[in-house]
């Protein structure tokens, strides 16, 4: 159980860092529509793991309070909401420019949080042994977000380049922003396990946050330019196949 545990940790940091590594084969910056690709794919990603490895957990989990039992997830996923509107108020603007790299790194490793959350949440689940949440099920929720953030690593560490950074230093800071994710991953685990009671609230708080950057960050990136065809087929096919490893594997 514990090296179950350790691998679904590991596995959005390794998609980070393998996203990052694109900065050694890539003689340019992502185009235009490489981005809006990849910002559809991840939004689908999160959105279909919010609802099938979070949301519906958290409703299953509440049987007991028969007809109110959307309380906790409609509870929870509006703190994860609240919470994050707050990190992204108190987070700095992202300036790829600023080699100092402060703001970045911090601005970046602040969004991550959520993602690590998500998937401490539904191993304290597991390892609580609640109902339709099992290893397999756990590790396609992780899987989704590495999947998820194999672009993200690439986006971070491509522009930072171009800005003129060595391409070392640029892979370093990709991995970086994604090293924050085994830690918030460990501490929720903690967390959840201590307060069982609250995990309902704590699997849709992780919804709420995951949304949040969807919302805020994705969708208008998938969106942007004269046309949102390429993003919206990147979306239904993100969403597709987290659907299929939740269903497959869960």
């Amino acid at each position: 159980m514990l090296m179950e545990i350790i691998r679904g940790f590991s596995v959005p940091f390794v998609g980070t860092s393998l996203g990052a590594l694109c900065v050694f084969f890539l003689k340019k910056d992502l185009g235009a529509e490489m981005k809006k690709a990849m910002a559809g794919f991840a939004a689908g990603v999160m959105v279909a793991a919010s609802i099938w490895s979070l949301i519906l957990p958290a409703i299953e989990q509440s049987e007991a309070m028969g007809k109110l039992k959307f309380i906790p997830a409609a509870t929870g996923f509006w703190i994860g909401i609240l919470f994050l509107l707050l990190i992204d108020h108190l987070a700095p603007e992202k300036n790829l420019e600023d080699e100092s790299n402060e703001k970045l790194l911090l601005a970046v490793t602040l969004h991550n949080i959520p993602e690590g959350m998500a998937v401490g949440v539904i191993y304290a689940g597991f390892l609580n042994h609640a109902d339709n949440i099992t290893a397999l099920g756990a590790f396609s929720l992780a899987l989704g977000i590495a999947i998820q953030n194999f672009p993200e690593g690439a986006i971070i560490s491509m522009p930072l380049k171009a800005g003129g950074m060595s391409k070392r230093k640029a892979f370093l800071y990709g991995v970086l922003s994604g090293a924050v994710e085994p830690l918030a991953s460990l501490f929720t685990l903690w967390a959840a396990v201590l307060v069982v009671p609250i995990l309902p609230y704590c699997l849709s708080f992780a919804a709420g946050a995951m949304i949040f950057v969807v919302v805020e960050e994705l969708i208008p990136k998938m969106s942007s330019g004269k046309t949102s065809d390429l993003g919206i087929l990147m979306f239904s096919a993100g969403f597709t196949i987290m659907l299929i490893l939740d269903v497959a594997l869960g």
